[in-house]
């Protein structure tokens, strides 16, 4: 393991991730024409050494303006995960 890998392992223990940011971005229609919010992540909260903070990886962009709420969401697990499927996975 070369001294990045170990950085970041490092870093990601130190820096859980607490919670996700999400705002409602728009809305739309399902297929059934019933009307859903669309939402967006905008950001996470983490643990620290000196307690939670609040990283904002960008701030939406919407008609009217960003109206300055926004939702704190338990991270969903990513276990199930496996990445993009390789190209000789895919049948052509």
């Amino acid at each position: 393991m070369n001294l990045t890998s170990k950085l970041l392992n490092l870093w990601k223990l130190k820096m859980s991730k607490l919670y996700e940011i999400t705002v409602v971005s728009g809305k739309y229609k399902n297929k059934d024409g019933v009307e859903k919010s669309r939402y967006q992540t905008i950001g996470s909260v983490i643990e620290t050494k000196n307690g939670p903070m609040l990283k904002l990886d960008n701030i939406p962009l919407m008609d009217g303006g960003w109206n300055g709420w926004a939702y704190m969401n338990t991270p969903k697990p990513k276990e199930d995960y496996q990445g993009l499927p390789k190209d000789d996975e895919i049948d052509f």
